[in-house]
């Protein structure tokens, strides 16, 4: 459970729930502010329950509260906030697991190749190639996350271009290389710790 942030919810009527999104809607942080604080615990205990793993829960939060921030002109249309992000953040969870997994899957064949390796060339200690597993780590992207890295890293195209080219807007694109980005990082930082620990092994034999 996040307990780390007040909850108003409770003090809260469909009236000011509804002022609190069109303020928002307006750009009026202190009001989005207010939207955070009030659905927090209540999105991080619901998530909490899909996810059974705070550091990702948190994340979601944050990120399901972007995107809120980021589609913020849509909030006057929505009829029920609550069910809204109950959805917003139920999908999100369930992609950031899926893309977990798939992480897991990628990690273990390649540290199945590496034991192989290993085994068959007692004497030579594989290297991990580190352009060979940012590549890897992009194949893993989510679909949009993806397009918008390779966009921007491998054809050079400034963020405002790539929000012009696919129509969306330059927040959500960098948004997108955020999540990108953490997710190279995060893969990269776990592959390597392997392989170090894989060559510590090594050496005691």
């Amino acid at each position: 459970m996040l307990t780390n942030q007040t909850n108003c919810l409770s003090n809260l009527s469909i009236n000011d729930v509804n002022g609190l999104l069109l303020r928002v809607s307006e750009g009026d942080e202190n009001a989005f502010a207010q939207l955070f604080r009030a659905y927090y615990n209540l999105l991080g205990d619901y998530i909490m329950r899909i996810t059974e793993s705070e550091q990702l829960t948190q994340e979601i939060v944050q990120d399901v509260f972007l995107k809120i921030w980021i589609n913020r002109h849509s909030l006057p249309s929505i009829d029920c906030f609550k069910a809204y992000l109950m959805v917003v953040a139920r999908n999100h969870a369930f992609n950031c697991l899926k893309q977990i997994a798939r992480e897991k899957n990628r990690r273990k064949e390649w540290t199945n190749s590496v034991l192989h390796l290993a085994l068959n060339n007692p004497n030579e200690t594989p290297a991990p190639d580190p352009s060979q597993l940012i590549d890897e780590a992009v194949e893993l992207l989510p679909p949009r996350q993806k397009n918008v890295y390779l966009l921007s890293r491998r054809d050079g195209i400034s963020q405002e271009a790539i929000a012009k080219k696919l129509n969306i807007s330059h927040e959500t694109v960098k948004k997108h290389m955020v999540l990108a980005l953490r997710f190279l990082r995060n893969h990269l930082r776990a592959n390597i710790r392997f392989f170090l620990l894989l060559i510590t092994c090594w050496l005691r034999h």
